[in-house]
């Protein structure tokens, strides 16, 4: 499967300034795969260490002293490396804290040695207490569940995808491309984008076996429970994690998970998920500027599931449904702000760690809220989701108010895409084009500004 970190393993290996490189991201999301893939094509060999299945050779890792751990690997696995020739893989990492600390050692003595390390659990190894990051010695990349684009091109629509990329508002989408688009996007609302479930799909695999193997997975992510956190721990776990599909899209309140257990300990079953990246938190921020995350307010927030798909499969709802209805009648929505927000990691810089926001303003009588807001430009723009193609708009227009030098707010819907009176309008299978097409919209609006002239439409 083309994955969009493929281009930057590429941009990677041939980088001068190259770092080992730690790959982030919740379990079964592909990174295995993807490296893989990677080794295989750009190198003469791999040598692949999963200190999960092969425990014993966190061992070769007693020192760091790079040339002394290659030798003990390269006798251990019976492979050569050979700087330059080899990737060097080792996955599951966080099972092996001083495997981690040696990449900054690798780096200093063996820059040389093509070195990627991943796991599902990186975090809470860097969150020990007795942990040192080898900060600015190491590059880090996020990977999520297969975003929509990569979805098209796993189901051989890959012609699709790039005739979206040139869809602007002077020449729009024809009809017949718009349709067959919508048709995938059911689609993959059903199916979401864990790479194991998208290639039964392609490969045709009944609907049935699909869903079963959406349940495996979820059962997966409970199985884990047992790595970061005690048995004691477990219920809250369950609690925070089972709930969690219907709360999407909503505030969270822990009252709403379960009112009979104290706020602190599904506050920290939360934080374990959100360390895992089972869930995303999208956190309260002020409109007034950007940086984002330098007006969040942690204690309002809403939480994103991991997968559309396996959200789906946990709400139990069915296909027949997904297929045959508006796609934003179901689940009043919160299926469709599920998938925005999958998008927008999905989408976002992948040497960065993307954190998602959403505005509120709480008054008597003028209450608001605006679904998320993102940063483009150097500006926060407000983003809502709406049903279908139509919507009302009123949080978004208190917010253009109360914000004056905002230029414009994004609609993700079904509507066309098209720009009025200060909203920008991109079909749900577009967000991915969302920064190109504000700023080619910006750009419109400044020069309009700037001769002083007035216009509701571009």
């Amino acid at each position: 499967m083309k994955r969009a970190i493929d281009q930057i393993l590429k941009q990677w290996k041939d980088s001068r300034v190259r770092q080992p490189l730690l790959i982030r991201g919740a379990r079964q999301v592909g990174k295995t795969y993807s490296v893989t893939e990677f080794g295989r094509t750009a190198f003469e060999n791999t040598v692949s260490v999963n200190f999960e299945e092969q425990p014993e050779l966190s061992r070769c890792f007693s020192d760091f002293d790079p040339k002394g751990i290659i030798d003990r690997l390269s006798i251990l696995t019976r492979k050569t490396i050979s700087p330059g020739r080899t990737l060097l893989f080792l996955d599951e990492i966080q099972e092996c804290p001083k495997a981690i600390t040696s990449l900054r050692y690798f780096l200093e003595k063996l820059p040389e040695l093509h070195v990627i390390g991943a796991g599902s659990l990186i975090e809470f190894a860097l969150r020990a207490e007795d942990f040192r990051m080898p900060v600015g010695r190491v590059q880090s990349v996020y990977m999520y569940p297969m975003s929509f684009g990569e979805f098209l091109i796993a189901v051989g629509e890959e012609r699709l995808l790039n005739y979206i990329h040139t869809v602007d508002l002077q020449t729009g989408m024809e009809q017949v491309f718009a349709t067959r688009l919508e048709q995938l996007l059911r689609q993959y609302l059903l199916v979401g984008g864990m790479p194991r479930v998208v290639n039964a799909f392609e490969n045709k695999v009944l609907m049935e076996e699909l869903q079963r193997l959406q349940s495996g997975l979820i059962r997966t992510y409970t199985d884990d429970f047992a790595k970061y956190a005690s048995t004691a721990k477990h219920k809250y776990l369950k609690e925070v994690y089972s709930s969690a599909p219907q709360m999407a899209g909503r505030r969270y309140k822990y009252s709403h998970v379960n009112p009979g257990i104290e706020a602190k300990f599904l506050k920290e079953a939360l934080g374990l998920l959100c360390d895992a990246r089972c869930l995303s938190k999208i956190c309260h921020a002020s409109g007034a500027g950007v940086p984002l995350f330098a007006t969040t307010n942690k204690r309002k927030f809403k939480i994103a599931f991991l997968d559309v798909g396996l959200m789906q499969n946990a709400l139990g709802v069915q296909d027949s449904i997904i297929l045959d209805n508006s796609i934003m009648q179901i689940n009043a929505g919160s299926v469709a702000e599920q998938y925005v927000a999958q998008e927008l990691l999905a989408c976002a810089d992948p040497y960065s760690d993307k954190k998602l926001h959403f505005w509120a303003r709480e008054a008597r009588g003028s209450s608001a809220e605006v679904d998320f807001l993102i940063e483009i430009k150097g500006m926060p723009i407000p983003v809502e989701v709406k049903a279908g193609a139509r919507g009302s708009l009123k949080s978004m227009r208190l917010f253009l108010k109360e914000y004056p030098k905002t230029l414009l707010g994004v609609r993700y819907s079904m509507h066309e895409l098209s720009y009025f009176d200060q909203i920008l309008s991109i079909p749900l299978y577009m967000i991915s084009q969302t920064e190109r097409l504000v700023r080619s919209c910006s750009y419109c609006l400044e020069d309009r500004l700037q001769g002083d002239t007035k216009g509701t439409s571009v």
